[in-house]
Protein backbone atom coordinates (compact mmCIF):
# COMPACT_ATOMS: atom_id res chain seq x y z
CA UNK A 1 0.00 0.00 0.00
CA UNK A 2 1.66 3.38 -1.06
CA UNK A 3 -1.58 6.02 -0.94
CA UNK A 4 -1.03 8.39 1.99
CA UNK A 5 2.70 8.05 2.71
CA UNK A 6 5.00 10.88 3.56
CA UNK A 7 7.33 12.12 0.59
CA UNK A 8 9.67 11.32 -0.60
CA UNK A 9 7.97 7.99 -1.13
CA UNK A 10 10.21 5.87 -2.42
CA UNK A 11 13.41 6.21 -0.81
CA UNK A 12 15.49 2.71 -1.33
CA UNK A 13 17.62 4.10 1.44
CA UNK A 14 16.85 0.43 3.82
CA UNK A 15 19.33 1.46 6.39
CA UNK A 16 20.45 -0.70 9.38
CA UNK A 17 20.59 1.01 12.69
CA UNK A 18 21.72 -0.88 16.04
CA UNK A 19 18.93 0.42 18.17
CA UNK A 20 17.46 -2.96 18.16
CA UNK A 21 20.43 -4.90 18.18
CA UNK A 22 21.05 -3.14 21.44
CA UNK A 23 18.11 -4.38 22.86
CA UNK A 24 18.52 -7.58 21.76
CA UNK A 25 21.91 -8.15 23.20
CA UNK A 26 20.39 -6.56 26.38
CA UNK A 27 17.91 -9.60 25.86
CA UNK A 28 20.96 -11.89 25.76
CA UNK A 29 22.49 -10.49 28.63
CA UNK A 30 19.43 -11.58 30.44
CA UNK A 31 19.57 -14.87 29.21
CA UNK A 32 16.78 -15.21 26.67
CA UNK A 33 18.79 -15.62 23.85
CA UNK A 34 15.88 -14.94 22.04
CA UNK A 35 14.33 -17.94 21.86
CA UNK A 36 11.17 -19.85 23.79
CA UNK A 37 11.65 -20.06 27.17
CA UNK A 38 8.42 -18.94 28.48
CA UNK A 39 6.00 -21.37 29.95
CA UNK A 40 1.90 -20.37 30.51
CA UNK A 41 2.78 -18.98 33.67
CA UNK A 42 5.75 -16.98 32.38
CA UNK A 43 8.05 -18.55 33.81
CA UNK A 44 11.30 -19.25 32.54
CA UNK A 45 11.10 -23.75 32.64
CA UNK A 46 13.33 -24.90 35.50
CA UNK A 47 14.54 -28.44 36.27
CA UNK A 48 11.07 -29.54 35.54
CA UNK A 49 10.86 -28.48 32.11
CA UNK A 50 11.14 -30.36 28.98
CA UNK A 51 14.82 -29.14 27.71
CA UNK A 52 12.74 -27.74 24.48
CA UNK A 53 9.89 -26.51 25.53
CA UNK A 54 7.89 -26.13 28.28
CA UNK A 55 7.05 -28.81 31.13
CA UNK A 56 3.92 -31.16 29.77
CA UNK A 57 0.64 -29.79 30.35
CA UNK A 58 1.68 -26.57 30.70
CA UNK A 59 0.51 -23.96 27.75
CA UNK A 60 2.85 -22.41 26.21
CA UNK A 61 1.85 -18.82 24.39
CA UNK A 62 2.91 -17.51 21.20
CA UNK A 63 2.42 -13.42 20.68
CA UNK A 64 2.13 -12.26 17.21
CA UNK A 65 2.93 -8.76 16.68
CA UNK A 66 1.03 -6.69 14.77
CA UNK A 67 2.19 -3.29 12.98
CA UNK A 68 -0.50 -1.12 11.45
CA UNK A 69 -1.74 2.66 11.81
CA UNK A 70 -4.22 2.35 14.55
CA UNK A 71 -4.75 6.43 14.61
CA UNK A 72 -4.53 9.00 11.56
CA UNK A 73 -6.08 9.10 7.93
CA UNK A 74 -5.54 5.10 7.40
CA UNK A 75 -6.52 4.33 10.73
CA UNK A 76 -9.82 2.20 8.91
CA UNK A 77 -7.32 -0.01 7.22
CA UNK A 78 -5.41 -0.15 10.05
CA UNK A 79 -7.96 -1.40 12.56
CA UNK A 80 -9.33 -3.46 9.96
CA UNK A 81 -5.75 -5.23 10.14
CA UNK A 82 -5.53 -5.47 13.51
CA UNK A 83 -9.27 -7.21 13.58
CA UNK A 84 -8.66 -9.62 10.64
CA UNK A 85 -5.21 -11.00 12.47
CA UNK A 86 -7.37 -11.43 16.11
CA UNK A 87 -9.84 -12.83 14.07
CA UNK A 88 -7.24 -15.37 13.08
CA UNK A 89 -5.97 -16.20 16.61
CA UNK A 90 -9.41 -16.81 17.33
CA UNK A 91 -10.15 -19.19 15.25
CA UNK A 92 -6.87 -21.40 16.15
CA UNK A 93 -7.21 -21.27 19.56
CA UNK A 94 -10.86 -22.26 19.41
CA UNK A 95 -9.59 -25.27 17.57
CA UNK A 96 -6.64 -25.80 19.36
CA UNK A 97 -4.90 -25.87 16.34
CA UNK A 98 -2.07 -25.89 17.78
CA UNK A 99 -2.35 -28.74 21.22
CA UNK A 100 -0.27 -26.72 23.68
CA UNK A 101 -0.06 -23.15 22.31
CA UNK A 102 -2.24 -20.25 22.91
CA UNK A 103 -1.62 -17.64 20.38
CA UNK A 104 -2.47 -13.86 21.45
CA UNK A 105 -1.85 -10.55 19.50
CA UNK A 106 0.48 -7.79 20.24
CA UNK A 107 -0.83 -4.72 18.26
CA UNK A 108 1.93 -1.62 17.76
CA UNK A 109 -0.15 1.67 15.73
CA UNK A 110 2.07 3.30 13.41
CA UNK A 111 -0.05 5.90 12.48
CA UNK A 112 1.95 5.57 8.98
CA UNK A 113 5.00 7.33 10.29
CA UNK A 114 8.36 5.62 9.21
CA UNK A 115 9.51 6.80 12.92
CA UNK A 116 6.92 4.94 14.32
CA UNK A 117 8.26 1.19 12.15
CA UNK A 118 11.85 1.33 14.15
CA UNK A 119 10.50 2.44 17.32
CA UNK A 120 7.81 -0.75 17.19
CA UNK A 121 10.60 -3.18 15.66
CA UNK A 122 12.10 -3.12 19.19
CA UNK A 123 9.28 -3.15 21.14
CA UNK A 124 8.54 -6.82 19.01
CA UNK A 125 12.15 -7.69 19.07
CA UNK A 126 12.52 -7.48 22.80
CA UNK A 127 9.86 -9.45 23.93
CA UNK A 128 10.94 -12.89 23.21
CA UNK A 129 6.91 -14.23 23.20
CA UNK A 130 6.77 -12.60 19.54
CA UNK A 131 7.97 -15.12 16.89
CA UNK A 132 6.09 -13.10 13.55
CA UNK A 133 4.49 -9.85 13.00
CA UNK A 134 2.05 -9.28 10.44
CA UNK A 135 2.82 -5.58 8.79
CA UNK A 136 3.17 -2.94 8.13
CA UNK A 137 0.63 -1.40 5.77
CA UNK A 138 3.08 1.38 4.24
CA UNK A 139 5.76 0.54 2.31
CA UNK A 140 7.45 3.80 3.98
CA UNK A 141 7.17 2.36 7.48
CA UNK A 142 8.30 -0.99 6.28
CA UNK A 143 11.60 0.61 5.25
CA UNK A 144 12.34 1.12 8.79
CA UNK A 145 10.51 -1.80 10.70
CA UNK A 146 11.91 -4.60 8.44
CA UNK A 147 15.55 -4.49 8.34
CA UNK A 148 15.38 -4.71 12.33
CA UNK A 149 12.89 -7.50 12.21
CA UNK A 150 15.66 -9.11 9.84
CA UNK A 151 18.33 -8.01 12.28
CA UNK A 152 16.42 -10.29 15.34
CA UNK A 153 15.38 -13.39 12.67
CA UNK A 154 11.85 -11.92 13.22
CA UNK A 155 9.47 -13.12 10.41
CA UNK A 156 7.56 -10.33 9.04
CA UNK A 157 4.69 -10.76 7.04
CA UNK A 158 2.72 -8.05 5.24
CA UNK A 159 -0.78 -7.59 4.01
CA UNK A 160 -0.42 -4.12 2.64
CA UNK A 161 2.66 -2.70 1.61
CA UNK A 162 3.54 -3.18 -2.07
CA UNK A 163 7.28 -1.26 -2.50
CA UNK A 164 9.19 -4.01 -4.81
CA UNK A 165 12.61 -3.47 -3.27
CA UNK A 166 11.79 -5.14 -0.07
CA UNK A 167 11.57 -7.79 -1.54
CA UNK A 168 13.32 -7.87 -4.56
CA UNK A 169 16.29 -5.66 -3.57
CA UNK A 170 16.94 -1.94 -4.62
CA UNK A 171 17.88 -2.73 -8.77
CA UNK A 172 14.94 -5.29 -9.67
CA UNK A 173 14.23 -2.44 -12.03
CA UNK A 174 17.34 -2.76 -14.20
CA UNK A 175 16.55 -6.63 -13.78
CA UNK A 176 18.60 -7.60 -10.68
CA UNK A 177 17.05 -9.51 -8.30
CA UNK A 178 18.41 -10.16 -4.68
CA UNK A 179 16.33 -10.36 -1.66
CA UNK A 180 17.53 -8.08 0.64
CA UNK A 181 15.76 -9.67 4.32
CA UNK A 182 15.02 -13.31 4.02
CA UNK A 183 12.31 -13.11 6.77
CA UNK A 184 10.30 -10.97 4.99
CA UNK A 185 6.98 -12.09 3.38
CA UNK A 186 4.02 -10.53 2.10
CA UNK A 187 0.49 -11.87 0.99
CA UNK A 188 -0.09 -9.36 -1.33
CA UNK A 189 0.67 -8.20 -5.07
CA UNK A 190 3.50 -5.68 -5.95
CA UNK A 191 4.45 -2.68 -7.95
CA UNK A 192 5.89 -5.07 -10.71
CA UNK A 193 1.67 -6.41 -11.05
CA UNK A 194 0.06 -2.82 -11.63
CA UNK A 195 1.42 -1.01 -14.34
CA UNK A 196 1.07 -4.01 -16.52
CA UNK A 197 -1.90 -5.16 -15.49
CA UNK A 198 -3.45 -1.79 -16.07
CA UNK A 199 -2.09 -1.84 -19.36
CA UNK A 200 -3.84 -5.21 -20.22
CA UNK A 201 -6.98 -3.51 -19.17
CA UNK A 202 -6.63 -0.32 -21.00
CA UNK A 203 -5.66 -2.21 -24.19
CA UNK A 204 -7.93 -5.36 -23.97
CA UNK A 205 -10.80 -4.38 -22.18
CA UNK A 206 -11.01 -0.67 -22.28
CA UNK A 207 -9.96 -0.54 -26.01
CA UNK A 208 -7.51 2.24 -25.83
CA UNK A 209 -4.47 2.00 -28.58
CA UNK A 210 -2.91 5.53 -27.62
CA UNK A 211 -1.76 6.12 -24.55
CA UNK A 212 -0.69 9.67 -22.97
CA UNK A 213 1.81 8.38 -19.90
CA UNK A 214 2.74 11.07 -16.96
CA UNK A 215 4.73 10.44 -14.00
CA UNK A 216 5.31 12.42 -10.71
CA UNK A 217 8.90 11.61 -10.63
CA UNK A 218 8.87 9.64 -7.78
CA UNK A 219 10.44 6.23 -7.57
CA UNK A 220 6.56 5.11 -7.09
CA UNK A 221 5.23 6.68 -9.99
CA UNK A 222 8.13 6.19 -12.21
CA UNK A 223 8.48 2.63 -11.60
CA UNK A 224 4.60 2.66 -12.29
CA UNK A 225 4.78 3.94 -15.95
CA UNK A 226 8.42 2.43 -16.69
CA UNK A 227 6.02 -1.22 -15.86
CA UNK A 228 2.98 -0.11 -17.74
CA UNK A 229 4.73 1.46 -20.52
CA UNK A 230 6.67 -1.66 -21.82
CA UNK A 231 3.53 -3.67 -21.64
CA UNK A 232 1.12 -1.40 -23.45
CA UNK A 233 3.71 -1.33 -26.43
CA UNK A 234 4.28 -5.18 -26.02
CA UNK A 235 0.47 -5.52 -26.28
CA UNK A 236 0.68 -3.21 -30.17
CA UNK A 237 -0.60 -0.02 -28.37
CA UNK A 238 1.28 3.49 -29.24
CA UNK A 239 2.77 5.79 -26.25
CA UNK A 240 1.73 9.40 -28.29
CA UNK A 241 2.92 11.13 -25.19
CA UNK A 242 5.52 11.12 -21.98
CA UNK A 243 5.51 14.15 -19.53
CA UNK A 244 6.76 14.46 -16.03
CA UNK A 245 5.23 16.86 -13.44
CA UNK A 246 6.55 18.08 -9.72
CA UNK A 247 5.41 16.72 -6.93
CA UNK A 248 2.51 19.63 -5.44
CA UNK A 249 2.27 20.75 -8.81
CA UNK A 250 -1.20 22.65 -9.24
CA UNK A 251 -1.00 24.24 -12.57
CA UNK A 252 -1.29 22.25 -15.44
CA UNK A 253 -2.68 24.17 -18.38
CA UNK A 254 0.44 23.52 -20.80
CA UNK A 255 -0.11 19.51 -20.12
CA UNK A 256 -3.67 19.71 -21.02
CA UNK A 257 -2.85 21.49 -24.09
CA UNK A 258 -0.22 18.91 -25.24
CA UNK A 259 -2.57 15.41 -23.60
CA UNK A 260 -5.23 17.59 -25.88
CA UNK A 261 -3.29 17.49 -29.23
CA UNK A 262 -1.58 14.19 -29.25
CA UNK A 263 -4.67 12.23 -29.94
CA UNK A 264 -5.10 10.51 -27.04
CA UNK A 265 -7.52 8.16 -25.66
CA UNK A 266 -6.86 7.58 -22.12
CA UNK A 267 -3.58 9.33 -19.43
CA UNK A 268 -1.86 6.76 -18.05
CA UNK A 269 -0.50 8.54 -14.82
CA UNK A 270 2.10 7.18 -12.43
CA UNK A 271 1.47 8.07 -8.83
CA UNK A 272 -0.57 10.02 -5.93
CA UNK A 273 -3.89 10.85 -5.53
CA UNK A 274 -3.06 14.45 -4.69
CA UNK A 275 -1.40 15.27 -8.02
CA UNK A 276 -3.62 13.01 -10.01
CA UNK A 277 -7.24 14.43 -8.56
CA UNK A 278 -6.40 18.01 -10.09
CA UNK A 279 -4.96 16.96 -12.99
CA UNK A 280 -7.96 14.84 -14.08
CA UNK A 281 -10.03 17.36 -13.17
CA UNK A 282 -7.93 20.18 -15.46
CA UNK A 283 -7.84 17.93 -18.30
CA UNK A 284 -11.62 17.40 -18.06
CA UNK A 285 -12.41 21.29 -18.00
CA UNK A 286 -9.57 21.69 -21.11
CA UNK A 287 -12.58 19.24 -22.84
CA UNK A 288 -9.85 16.19 -22.81
CA UNK A 289 -12.93 13.95 -22.13
CA UNK A 290 -10.43 10.80 -21.49
CA UNK A 291 -10.03 8.59 -18.86
CA UNK A 292 -7.43 9.15 -16.62
CA UNK A 293 -6.03 5.42 -15.07
CA UNK A 294 -3.25 5.26 -12.23
CA UNK A 295 -2.54 2.72 -9.63
CA UNK A 296 -3.39 2.53 -5.93
CA UNK A 297 -1.85 5.72 -5.03
CA UNK A 298 -5.04 7.15 -6.54
CA UNK A 299 -7.47 4.47 -4.99
CA UNK A 300 -8.83 6.69 -2.25
CA UNK A 301 -11.87 9.12 -1.09
CA UNK A 302 -9.72 11.93 -1.32
CA UNK A 303 -9.00 11.39 -4.97
CA UNK A 304 -13.14 11.93 -5.73
CA UNK A 305 -13.05 15.14 -3.75
CA UNK A 306 -9.57 16.43 -5.18
CA UNK A 307 -11.06 15.87 -8.99
CA UNK A 308 -14.76 16.13 -8.22
CA UNK A 309 -15.11 15.26 -12.02
CA UNK A 310 -13.75 11.78 -11.64
CA UNK A 311 -16.28 10.02 -12.81
CA UNK A 312 -14.73 7.38 -15.50
CA UNK A 313 -11.07 7.77 -13.87
CA UNK A 314 -9.87 4.60 -12.93
CA UNK A 315 -7.48 2.76 -10.89
CA UNK A 316 -5.48 -0.84 -9.99
CA UNK A 317 -5.71 -1.51 -6.39
CA UNK A 318 -3.67 -4.54 -4.85
CA UNK A 319 -5.86 -7.65 -4.32
CA UNK A 320 -9.17 -8.67 -4.66
CA UNK A 321 -12.78 -7.28 -2.88
CA UNK A 322 -13.38 -10.10 0.02
CA UNK A 323 -16.81 -10.62 -1.67
CA UNK A 324 -15.03 -11.80 -4.41
CA UNK A 325 -12.40 -13.84 -2.50
CA UNK A 326 -12.31 -18.19 -2.34
CA UNK A 327 -13.14 -17.92 1.42
CA UNK A 328 -14.20 -14.15 1.93
CA UNK A 329 -18.01 -15.06 2.35
CA UNK A 330 -16.88 -17.35 5.20
CA UNK A 331 -13.98 -14.65 6.63
CA UNK A 332 -16.93 -11.87 6.05
CA UNK A 333 -19.21 -13.63 8.20
CA UNK A 334 -17.17 -14.95 10.67
CA UNK A 335 -15.59 -11.49 11.35
CA UNK A 336 -19.09 -10.12 11.81
CA UNK A 337 -20.21 -12.78 14.64
CA UNK A 338 -16.54 -11.68 16.28
CA UNK A 339 -18.72 -8.18 16.87
CA UNK A 340 -15.93 -6.05 15.60
CA UNK A 341 -17.15 -2.21 15.51
CA UNK A 342 -14.74 -1.65 12.66
CA UNK A 343 -15.03 -2.91 8.91
CA UNK A 344 -12.59 -5.83 7.58
CA UNK A 345 -11.78 -3.08 4.89
CA UNK A 346 -9.75 -4.27 2.02
CA UNK A 347 -6.82 -5.39 3.24
CA UNK A 348 -8.54 -7.50 6.29
CA UNK A 349 -8.55 -10.78 4.51
CA UNK A 350 -4.86 -10.83 3.48
CA UNK A 351 -3.99 -10.07 7.07
CA UNK A 352 -5.76 -13.10 8.26
CA UNK A 353 -3.25 -15.02 5.76
CA UNK A 354 -0.45 -13.19 7.02
CA UNK A 355 -1.80 -14.28 10.32
CA UNK A 356 -2.73 -17.77 9.84
CA UNK A 357 0.73 -18.24 8.17
CA UNK A 358 2.48 -17.61 11.29
CA UNK A 359 0.14 -20.03 13.41
CA UNK A 360 1.13 -22.66 10.20
CA UNK A 361 4.46 -22.01 10.53
CA UNK A 362 4.75 -22.32 14.33
CA UNK A 363 2.07 -25.60 14.42
CA UNK A 364 4.74 -27.09 11.69
CA UNK A 365 7.74 -26.50 14.32
CA UNK A 366 5.70 -28.07 17.17
CA UNK A 367 5.13 -30.73 14.76
CA UNK A 368 8.77 -31.50 13.87
CA UNK A 369 9.71 -31.13 17.89
CA UNK A 370 7.87 -33.66 19.11
CA UNK A 371 5.28 -31.51 20.28
CA UNK A 372 6.20 -29.02 21.89
CA UNK A 373 7.64 -25.44 20.73
CA UNK A 374 11.70 -25.67 20.23
CA UNK A 375 14.19 -22.90 21.83
CA UNK A 376 15.28 -21.38 18.62
CA UNK A 377 11.52 -21.29 17.22
CA UNK A 378 12.02 -17.74 16.26
CA UNK A 379 15.04 -18.58 13.98
CA UNK A 380 13.48 -21.42 12.48
CA UNK A 381 10.14 -19.39 11.64
CA UNK A 382 11.91 -18.22 8.21
CA UNK A 383 12.10 -21.96 6.69
CA UNK A 384 8.96 -23.11 7.95
CA UNK A 385 6.79 -20.25 6.33
CA UNK A 386 8.86 -20.56 2.96
CA UNK A 387 7.30 -24.12 3.24
CA UNK A 388 4.25 -23.63 3.37
CA UNK A 389 1.47 -23.75 1.27
CA UNK A 390 -2.59 -24.17 2.15
CA UNK A 391 -5.87 -22.65 1.12
CA UNK A 392 -6.94 -19.68 2.82
CA UNK A 393 -9.54 -16.68 2.59
CA UNK A 394 -7.43 -15.08 -0.04
CA UNK A 395 -7.13 -18.52 -1.85
CA UNK A 396 -3.80 -20.43 -2.40
CA UNK A 397 -0.88 -19.42 0.09
CA UNK A 398 2.59 -19.70 -0.61
CA UNK A 399 5.32 -17.56 -1.18
CA UNK A 400 8.10 -17.77 -4.15
CA UNK A 401 12.19 -17.05 -3.66
CA UNK A 402 11.93 -13.67 -2.86
CA UNK A 403 9.22 -14.21 -0.31
CA UNK A 404 6.40 -12.19 -2.14
CA UNK A 405 2.87 -14.41 -2.59
CA UNK A 406 1.91 -16.77 -5.97
CA UNK A 407 -1.22 -15.47 -5.71
CA UNK A 408 -0.80 -11.68 -6.78
CA UNK A 409 -4.79 -10.54 -7.19
CA UNK A 410 -5.51 -7.15 -8.47
CA UNK A 411 -8.45 -5.20 -8.78
CA UNK A 412 -9.30 -2.34 -11.69
CA UNK A 413 -11.94 0.07 -10.16
CA UNK A 414 -13.79 2.73 -11.57
CA UNK A 415 -15.19 6.04 -10.08
CA UNK A 416 -18.95 5.84 -10.88
CA UNK A 417 -21.00 8.46 -9.54
CA UNK A 418 -18.69 9.90 -7.49
CA UNK A 419 -17.81 6.14 -5.52
CA UNK A 420 -15.40 3.93 -6.45
CA UNK A 421 -16.72 0.59 -7.66
CA UNK A 422 -15.29 -2.88 -8.93
CA UNK A 423 -14.80 -2.91 -12.62
CA UNK A 424 -12.76 -6.32 -13.15
CA UNK A 425 -10.13 -8.52 -10.81
CA UNK A 426 -7.75 -10.92 -12.32
CA UNK A 427 -4.42 -12.02 -11.61
CA UNK A 428 -1.09 -11.24 -12.56
CA UNK A 429 1.02 -13.88 -14.60
CA UNK A 430 2.90 -16.04 -12.43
Amino acid sequence: METGEPKPVRSRALTRRSVVLGAALATLAAGSALTWTLSGDDKTPGGGGAADGPAAGSAVTVVIGVDAPLTGGMSSMGLGIRNSAGLAVKTANKKRLVPGVKFEIKSLDDASDPAKGQENAAGFVSDAKVLGVVGPLNSSVARTLVPHLAQADLVNISPGNTAPETTLGPDWAAGTKSRPYDTYFRTVATDVDQGPFAARYLHAEGGKSKLYVIDDKSLYGTGLTAGFTAEFKKLGGTVVGAEQVDDGQTDFSDLTASVRGSGADAVYFGGYYDTAGPLSKQLKEAGVDIPLMGGDGLFTDAFLTSGPKADGDLAVNIGVPAEELAGGADFLARYREAGYTDGADWYGPYAYDATWSIIEAVKSLVTANGGTLPRDARAKMQQAVSRLAFDGVTGRVAFDEYGDTRNRGLTVCSVSGGRWTTVTSGAAPS
